[in-house]
């Protein structure tokens, strides 16, 4: 039962992104199924917010939900390397919406939407990477450089 509920939730996620793109749109975000068989892994992107030093990346992103989404939040990581504070090495998000401040209210949209403002505004009392977390804080020029490198690598890759 679990499972027919969480698909009706992301055959909604996947529509409403489609034919109704929030904000997002705007933000220069995509996701949709990794493949036709599987509904609960989906890809996304996420590009480089302009005036930034993300600016440019194509940033992707592999969402994973369980059987009892939207009830739980997927996992999120980043497949792009990215240097962040709030980013784990293998990718993975330190992000509350999902983690400790999940709610059902949120969907797919919100949640690359809440991924690109983390991008531009993180939080580095609760960092990944205190690498990241302490050129963020002590070292604006040589931070912003290491996003920069990032950026690049996307644009190779891509």
């Amino acid at each position: 039962m679990a499972s027919s509920s969480a698909q009706l939730r992301l055959m909604s996620d996947l529509k409403a992104i489609c034919n109704e793109p929030p904000e997002v749109s705007w933000l220069g975000c995509s996701a949709s199924p990794h493949c036709d068989e599987n509904l609960f892994v989906w890809n996304a992107t996420i590009f480089g917010p302009d005036d930034t030093p993300w600016e440019g990346g194509i940033f992707s992103l592999r969402l994973t939900f369980g059987e009892n989404y939207p009830e739980k939040p997927p996992r999120v990581r980043f497949t792009s390397e990215v240097f962040h504070p709030n980013v784990y090495s293998d990718g993975t998000l330190c992000m509350d919406i999902i983690q400790d401040a999940w709610s059902p209210c949120h969907n797919v949209s919100t949640i690359l939407t809440s991924i690109q403002s983390l991008l531009t505004d993180p939080n580095p009392a609760s960092p990944a990477n205190p690498e990241a977390a302490h050129l963020y804080q002590n070292d604006m020029k040589q931070y912003n450089r290491r996003v920069r490198q990032c950026v690049r690598k996307t644009l190779d890759s891509s």
